[in-house]
């Protein structure tokens, strides 16, 4: 099995666990019927890897080209609509699905805009990209603040993890074992920064007047 093979394996991982991680925030935050769960967990797997294709010229892009990719995002929420009830037992769920889905989609983002010839820092912006594309969709559909910008570590660990993976590509280091360190330490600062509520740099401001001083 080649680095592509693994690849997608690795996104196709993420894709379910977004769909699973879209269709419990669809249930949970905006009572949707099944045809909304389905589509709000496909819109959260493929929109950040859309997205990502669209900005390389891969059109059309990897998740209406092949039959795959529709089908574990579509198996993934609608395990979660019938499976809801034994995946509420899980300890915060949804945290756990996002998580895995962001980890993941970093670093197969960052390494397709490698092997489509980009460079390093062009691949550590579309490996970000590729992880919160479809959380912020998600958020956006079901009117809610998107992740990136509420303060919480979200798009800092995506790319932190694209970064770690696209270094062991610049230095000809075994890239499957960069990339997985990448997810590891994506995944480590996104349930650290909830866990120890750890958060980026925020503006000093006294009071919410003082932008118009």
């Amino acid at each position: 099995m080649d680095l592509l093979d693994v690849l997608l394996a690795l996104e196709l991982v993420g894709v379910f666990a977004f769909a699973l991680d879209g269709a419990l925030t669809a249930m949970r935050s905006a009572h949707l019927d099944l045809f909304g769960v389905v589509t709000l967990g496909i819109v959260t797997a493929i929109g950040g890897g859309l997205l990502r294709d669209v900005l390389l010229g891969e059109l059309p892009p990897a998740s209406l080209r092949t039959w795959y990719y529709l089908t574990t995002a579509t198996a993934g929420a609608l395990a979660a609509f019938w499976g809801h009830r034994l995946l509420s037992r899980l300890s915060r769920p949804i945290l756990i699905f996002d998580t895995a889905g962001l980890s993941l989609f970093c670093i197969t983002g960052a390494q397709t805009a490698l092997e489509s010839g980009l460079g390093g820092g062009q691949a550590i912006l579309l490996g970000g990209l590729t992880a919160v594309g479809g959380g912020t969709l998600r958020d956006v559909l079901v009117r809610r603040v998107p992740s990136i910008l509420t303060g919480g570590l979200y798009a800092v660990p995506a790319l932190v993890g694209a970064s770690v993976a696209v270094l062991g590509d610049e230095f000809g280091a075994d890239t499957l074992a960069w990339s997985l360190l990448g997810a590891a330490a994506c995944a480590a600062l996104r349930i650290g920064g909830i866990l120890r509520g750890w958060h980026a740099p925020r503006a000093a401001l006294s009071s919410p007047d003082a932008l118009d001083e």
